[in-house]
């Protein structure tokens, strides 16, 4: 079973963290500078908040703040999910659906080891890069279904929006409507080898 903890194995990219009293345009200056769209918050070792690109905007930008004078502490996150890098791709598929959130802090024995993104998960999982005994087989379900999907004037193929991981399919994106939530269902459900289907899509 692929795991949280292979995944930041193949990641190039460090963990980078910020204090809660330093002012956001360092975290924004910070940001650009590794090219990333969020920090975690440490204060003495501990978690105590996560800043994104959103934090900043509903924050910031919306409410005519200014960066410069604004505190990491006043538009963070406090109440941070955090996920154990043994939880499976599959859980923390599941963890980022349920809490409606684009990255998660990844723990090991109560400290921080890294942070994973849905566009992470979704690059490890498309891309094969987390090997598996099924990789053949996910690859072959994943190009029929997707070149059925293609055949369809209604339906979105791009690559990010379908991943199959030991035979589960799962489906990314959003939909227009339910008809088209179900007909992506009945899609994968035709395709043979399938054994499970997963939608996280937002309609």
């Amino acid at each position: 079973m692929k795991t949280v903890k292979q995944l930041l194995a193949g990641k190039s990219s460090q963990l980078h963290s910020i204090r809660p009293d330093a002012k956001v345009i360092e975290a924004l200056q910070l940001m650009a500078q590794k090219d990333i769209g969020a920090l975690v918050v440490m204060e003495g070792g501990r978690l105590v908040g996560i800043l994104s690109e959103r934090d900043y905007a509903r924050k910031v930008i919306l409410q005519g703040r200014s960066s410069k004078d604004t505190r990491v502490a006043d538009i963070m996150t406090r109440e941070v999910v955090s996920i154990d890098e043994m939880a499976t791709l599959a859980e923390i598929a599941d963890l980022l659906e349920t809490k409606q959130i684009k990255r998660v802090p990844v723990v090991h024995d109560g400290r921080i080891v890294g942070i994973v993104s849905r566009a992470d998960l979704l690059q490890v999982l498309a891309s094969g890069g987390v090997k598996t005994a099924d990789e053949d087989r996910d690859r072959t379900i994943r190009d029929q279904l997707l070149t059925k999907l293609r055949s369809q004037k209604w339906a979105d193929a791009s690559e990010g929006r379908v991943v199959v991981s030991d035979g589960v399919v799962h489906f990314w994106g959003i939909v227009g409507s339910e008809a088209e939530r179900k007909a992506l269902r009945v899609a994968a459900e035709n395709t043979p080898g399938v054994l499970g289907i997963e939608d996280h899509t937002i309609l």
